[in-house]
């Protein structure tokens, strides 16, 4: 037989486009259409409903960016239609190629009833089925002309980031508003043929299936009159039903599917579009969940389930009904789908804590997974804090993006720092909006790396970002590709049914140990630098807040303010979502963040001192607050007591010009050009900075990398690398322990100062920088006098190891990695730490050296600034204010003490006498990250503690108050089979390295 493949399947393409699909609505006619504009931020549905529309018609331009326009739209379905089914058709505007990212609505009928969502691929609203003939139709649209931030040409800068700077030319071109007839024959047809048409195309040339579906096919065209698609669809239909009867093999990988729409907690839109986006896609999937039996739709971030029942209470109730029905599944118990690499130890925890016990308050189920699709990378930590949540699995898919090496799995045991494991899964569809293509389910199937010991992978199938959801071409399509040969089979499932099948076939899943690191989207742990400070400030003030109001309602009966700790946690959380924190959304977003942190910590800090006033009373006697997990300067951990007798620093000229910084501990040597050429631990007789270098050097690259501006930073940037050595100013600071330093350079200048204070081991960078760079990354240089192979980062609840050299492409593609308070660099028996109040983003290198002095260099560098111009172009410009310190002679545990320290400053008020801890540990290495009291009221204390070294320790945990029982406890402060060693006052601990413990400690007598 004579291969007329190509022929068969480009006449397929084109009877699809051009004949087939246009008679899926053979008659239509127009509706009548108004609109009317809101004049600023959107109205409630009520005033949309009621406001008073003027005329517009099919073709003109509407919709100022950002802006909301009510459209009425009315007409009479004709009296020669009864009998057919009726749908209106209502086309915005819309590029069929952007779902979620352009304009949207959400159909109302008159009465405030939502409808469904309208999305670039998905137009159409039922009218009826069939109609009587003579139905007066009348809907209204709340319609969002939200601008086209990522273009087809992406990446280009925009203004229309930003309300105030998007200007007011109309957005859209109001394309259809009809009333049309749909023909369901000719509709499943088109699914036929696609799902024919597609997974003939990923079917081996030399198979005979290929040739069966095309010989099929071409039957189907030629039974297909092409001027009278409609009359002869049936019989097209038939020929058809054979090739699309035969069963799958039974070795064909098994999928399931589950409705998703992925829907970024902002990201090219602000918080409040983000509302209606959730609205309207809810709206979409309860519908659908309607018309279609088998159909289940899974969502998560339980913020985005706050705002339908705070802002949609009627989207709500179909919400309600259709979880009550199995049908619509809270995932992930987290309260957004945060980025992970940066939120703090407790943070993180939290992100759980208020996720599950939404979904358990409002419907009473327990998720046991989480659900991070988009994330970008999991730090080490996070296996045991998802388990001390209460669950045992994750989905994530975004490593399918890492640009260098393949990860070797899609479904294993994920091992973190403690060595907790959890069962994880990556989808080999690759996607998070999968369409149900059939070059995406043969994607699966292919990519499935785990074949011949599993096969069963899941597929979030829908659009996301507001692009509405699961379709139902979708469902279709599903339900042909249930059992089907040549393709990989398909069932909607719930993710709990996909894991509990995952798990029980593939008991012995291969493990990986250590983060899950993305080898893409570096930059987002610099990119928004105030973002980032905004939510480590937001975090340490939670600790203090917390803290301190327990402690004064404990010792003083003060008012535990559970509700506003509530609130304030819920928006710093929602703030860690994956494009907030990582610096990667429009300016509209980081500039409302910086407001909010600017307002959280006000009222932070009100708590703050309020509860101090409560517990010091009125008195002249200067004390000294320490909200750090270890006693500093004579005051304890959790306590107050009058300051201690600092000792001296002595500041003298350097012959050669600079300075030299002297406080028996330490002697710093500034030259003059302002840099550190000696950091000496006078103690250890050993130098700390690499001969022939220079610590706190401010490194300048260009920063132009090849995509996602905000996102990335590619590797060539160190390519090119201006040392800024000049100096415009050095002098002694007024308080003769610190040096000050000033430099320009472009159109930028920046200010150091280099504090050492009296007894302290660390030597204190305080940066500014009046920042007005533009595609430039700024880096601060500490070359390290230490031959090390690894390095220390802190993470969640401890530290994770990365190698400094770069043997392999997975360790040289770790050329910019995350911390969180510290960086450790160590050879045996001593080693330096570099800590820092706000910043993420690093990088470690080892050279060795060739001439004079032998040895390795180890260098560490700290991210500061970048200047990228999408989508926000005014990125990071202007003043911002950084602190590191230089911690030489330090071992893991001074690392630790001094990250905390140097973001937990101590606060210096009068009262009338000391504070004593509440609770205290007595071994250096287990550290207390929350002191709080429980949150459902009882008064009872809660307290999370870990070892934090990475070693084994036996400590004792000692309450001063009346205790009458200690309870081990989960997340979510429920209580746990195992239990504590209390003898009346005090608890033993025994921890394994890294091990994270909640205890609940009931009190005696509550006030």
């Amino acid at each position: 037989m004579h291969d007329d493949r190509n022929l068969v399947e480009a006449r397929l393409k084109r009877v699809l486009d051009e004949r087939v699909r246009p008679a899926v609505y053979p008659e239509s006619v127009q509706l009548d259409v108004a609109v009317w504009h809101a004049p600023g931020e959107p109205v409630p549905v009520a005033e949309g409903l009621a406001a008073e529309p003027g005329p517009i018609e099919v073709g003109a331009r509407w919709g100022a960016p950002w802006g909301t326009s009510w459209f009425r739209v009315t007409g009479t379905v004709p009296e020669a239609w009864a009998g057919k089914t009726v749908e209106a058709l209502l086309d915005l505007g819309f590029d069929e190629n952007m779902p979620g990212f352009q304009c949207e609505g959400l159909v109302y009928r008159p009465d405030g009833t939502p409808v469904k969502g309208l999305n670039p691929r998905n137009q159409w609203v039922r009218i009826g089925a069939p109609v009587e003939g003579g139905e007066e139709v009348r809907l209204h649209i709340e319609a969002a002309s939200n601008p086209v931030i990522l273009d087809y040409h992406p990446f280009l800068p925009t203004r229309l980031g930003d309300k105030e700077t998007a200007g007011s030319a109309p957005q859209y071109t109001l394309t259809r508003m009809d009333l049309a007839v749909l023909d369901e024959t000719v509709w499943q047809l088109v699914l036929d043929l696609e799902v024919l048409g597609e997974l003939m195309a990923e079917l081996p040339v030399e198979s005979a299936r290929r040739w069966e579906i095309l010989r099929a096919v071409e039957r189907a065209l030629d039974a297909i009159d092409l001027q009278d698609v409609n009359a002869t669809a049936a019989r097209a239909r038939e020929r058809l039903a054979g090739v699309l009867a035969t069963p799958a093999v039974p070795s064909a990988h098994r999928i399931s599917a589950i409705g998703h729409a992925h829907i970024d907690s902002a990201w090219l839109w602000p918080l409040r579009e983000t509302v209606r986006k959730v609205a309207r896609t809810t709206s979409n999937m309860t519908a659908l969940i309607e018309d279609e039996p088998d159909f289940v739709f899974a969502m998560s971030q339980a913020q985005q389930w706050a705002w339908v029942k705070e802002h949609r209470p009627e989207v709500w109730a179909r919400v309600k009904k259709a979880v009550a029905d199995g049908r619509f599944v809270p995932a992930g118990g987290m309260w957004v789908e945060s980025d992970t690499n940066m939120p703090g130890s407790e943070a993180m925890a939290r992100q759980f804590v208020h996720g599950k016990r939404f979904f358990l308050d409002e419907f009473g189920i327990e998720n046991d997974e989480a659900w991070l699709p988009d994330t970008f990378g999991f730090a080490a930590g996070l296996p045991q804090i998802i388990k001390a949540a209460g669950a045992k699995w994750l989905l994530t898919q975004k490593i399918s993006w890492s640009q260098t090496n393949k990860f070797p799995h899609h479904t294993f045991r994920w091992e973190g720092i403690d060595g907790t494991r959890i069962f994880t899964h990556f989808p080999p569809v690759d996607t998070y909006n999968c369409s149900m293509k059939g070059s995406e389910i043969a994607h699966a199937a292919r990519n499935f790396k785990d074949k011949g010991v599993a096969r069963h992978s899941l597929a979030p199938t829908g659009w996301g970002d507001g692009g509405g959801g699961t379709t139902r071409e979708m469902i279709a399509k599903a339900a042909r590709l249930r059992d089907l040969e040549g393709s990989a089979t398909v069932v909607w499932e719930t993710p709990d049914a996909f894991f509990r099948k995952a798990e029980a076939e593939y008991p012995d899943a291969p493990v990986w140990v250590g983060e899950l690191y993305l080898e893409l989207h570096r930059a987002t742990l610099t990119s928004q630098a105030r973002t980032k400070q905004g939510n480590r400030r937001s975090e340490h003030l939670l600790r203090e807040a917390e803290l301190w109001a327990a402690t004064a309602a404990v010792r003083t009966g003060f008012p535990y303010p559970y509700e506003e700790l509530d609130r304030i946690w819920k928006t710093v959380l929602l703030h860690q979502f994956h494009d907030i924190l990582p610096g990667s959304s429009i300016a509209w977003v980081h500039r409302e963040a910086r407001a909010t942190y600017e307002r959280l910590a006000g009222e932070l800090t009100a708590i703050i001192e309020s509860a101090q006033r409560a517990l010091t009373g009125e008195g002249e006697a200067e004390l000294v607050f320490n909200a750090a997990p270890h006693p500093r300067a004579g005051v304890p951990a959790g306590g107050a007591r009058p300051p201690a007798t600092e000792g001296r620093t002595a500041l003298t000229p350097r012959p050669d010009g600079g300075f030299v910084l002297d406080n028996g501990l330490l002697r710093i040597e500034i030259d003059a050009r302002g840099l550190v050429v000696s950091a000496y631990d006078i103690e250890a007789d050993r130098e700390t900075v690499a001969p022939d270098a220079a610590a706190g050097l401010l490194q300048l690259h260009p920063d132009f990398p090849n995509m996602w501006d905000a996102w990335d930073v590619d590797e060539f940037y160190r390519h090119t690398v201006t040392d800024l050595t000049d100096v415009d100013e050095i002098a002694p600071g007024d308080d003769g322990t610190s040096v000050r330093i000033a430099r320009s350079f472009g159109g930028s200048r920046v200010t150091q100062v280099l504090s050492l204070a009296p007894g302290e081991r660390r030597l204190l960078f305080d940066t500014e920088v009046d920042w007005h760079e533009t595609e430039k990354f700024l880096k601060l240089a500490f070359p390290l006098d230490v031959h090390a192979e690894r390095y220390a980062a802190e993470t969640q609840f401890g530290h994770f190891h990365r190698p400094t050299h770069t043997n392999t492409s997975w360790e040289a593609a770790k050329f910019e990695a995350c911390n969180h308070r510290f960086v450790h660099v160590a050879e045996p028996g001593w080693g330096v730490a570099v800590v820092n109040d706000s910043t993420y983003g690093h990088d470690v290198t080892r050279t060795v050296r060739t001439d004079g002095d032998l040895g390795p260099t180890t260098t560490l560098r700290v991210s500061l600034l970048r200047a990228p111009r999408f989508p926000d172009p005014e990125t990071d410009q202007g003043l911002h204010r950084f602190r590191h310190a230089l911690v030489p002679g330090a071992d893991v545990g001074d690392a630790v003490r001094e990250g905390w320290r140097i973001n937990l400053p101590e606060r210096r008020i009068s009262g009338a006498g000391e504070v004593a801890p509440l609770v205290a540990v007595d071994r250096d290495a287990v550290v207390i990250t929350a002191v709080k009291l429980a949150d459902d009221g009882s008064g009872d204390l809660v307290v999370r503690l870990h070892e934090a070294h990475g070693g084994r320790v036996r400590a004792t945990l000692t309450a001063d108050f009346a205790v009458s029982e200690v309870t081990a406890t989960d997340l979510l402060e429920r209580s746990l089979p195992e239990t504590p060693s209390y003898d009346g006052s005090c608890v033993a601990l025994r921890l394994r390295p890294f091990e994270l413990v909640t205890l609940r400690l009931r009190r005696a007598e509550v006030h």
